[in-house]
């Protein structure tokens, strides 16, 4: 049986409460939210943390809710949270999309938004989706806060910039009008990590798309983003040829690798497929007036 190390444990109370306990045991703690990564590294000894800073009383980080034009995401919202807010569903649907194929019931009532961005686990399916949506994510430290943008939270495999001392507090998503957004992966079984998976977000103005968003995961794309295709589709017409080509384009600059999951020739493949799917939908859904 695999067992973790030895490590000691606190329990915050509080944001402040937790800042100060990670200023008191210095870089070599872990924060503890949901745990469904960070136990299984631990049980491997991939992860050693001295310290683990059990947050999950934080209630004041567990919310989701619509303020000033955008979506806000507490760091402690479980998937379930969003799964069954009606908002993000009516407006913000390829977050639906994603949270269906993630894990099962069990990780879903458990397991944290923030805590699977810090992860950044390089194919993490959130990371592709809040990525399409250009989200904004608030980082509170002994200093105060900052915020930093979803495309530039994770600076490689299971790196961010969250700095030692600091918290994942908030993800803010902004409101596109007149705007559609989907997520599509393929995976060997049911809520298993994606073989390959891609999240567009696309606002029309008429039939012209004004703005493009495509989040790639698990296709090794820098910053989980398909910046080329969106370029591509900014200010064209939103024709089945467009879409088309953008998926091409994204399949074009991810740097798949091939492991047990399957050979990266396939992968590449899936990533332009999955983006053309993605884009479909999405555009069916702006046009339908859906988010």
């Amino acid at each position: 049986m695999q067992v973790p190390a030895q490590v000691e444990y606190e329990r915050a109370v509080s944001v402040g409460h937790a800042l100060t306990l990670l200023a008191r045991y210095g870089p070599r703690a872990a924060v503890l939210a949901g745990g469904h990564s960070l136990i299984p590294m631990m049980k491997l000894r991939l992860a050693q943390p001295e310290t683990l800073i059990d947050i999950n009383a934080l209630s004041e980080l567990r919310y989701v809710e619509v303020a000033d034009g955008e979506l806000r995401v507490g760091a402690l919202a479980r998937h379930a949270d969003l799964l069954e807010s009606a908002v993000v569903g009516e407006r913000f649907a390829i977050l639906h999309d994603a949270e269906q194929v993630i894990a099962d019931p069990v990780v879903r009532n458990w397991g944290t938004v923030g805590g699977s961005l810090c992860q950044s686990d390089p194919s993490e399916d959130l990371s592709a989706a809040f990525a399409a949506l250009k989200a904004t994510l608030v980082i509170t430290g002994p200093d105060g806060t900052r915020t930093v943008p979803a495309r530039r939270f994770h600076t490689g495999p299971y790196e961010t910039v969250v700095a030692p001392g600091e918290l994942l507090t908030e993800i803010r998503v902004p409101a596109s009008p007149g705007g559609g957004s989907a997520y599509a992966k393929v995976c060997r079984r049911a809520g298993d990590w994606p073989l390959a998976a891609a999240g567009a977000m696309l606002a029309v103005d008429g039939g012209t798309i004004v703005e493009a968003g495509i989040g790639l995961t698990a296709v090794g794309s820098r910053h989980f983003c398909a910046s080329e295709a969106e370029e591509h589709l900014s200010g064209a017409p939103a024709t089945p040829e467009r879409l088309a080509e953008a998926g091409r384009i994204a399949a074009q600059h991810c740097r798949p690798v091939s492991d047990q999951r399957g050979p990266a020739s396939y992968k590449r493949h899936l990533a332009g497929e999955l983006t053309v799917r993605a884009l479909r939908r999405a555009l069916l859904r702006a046009r339908a007036g859906e988010r």
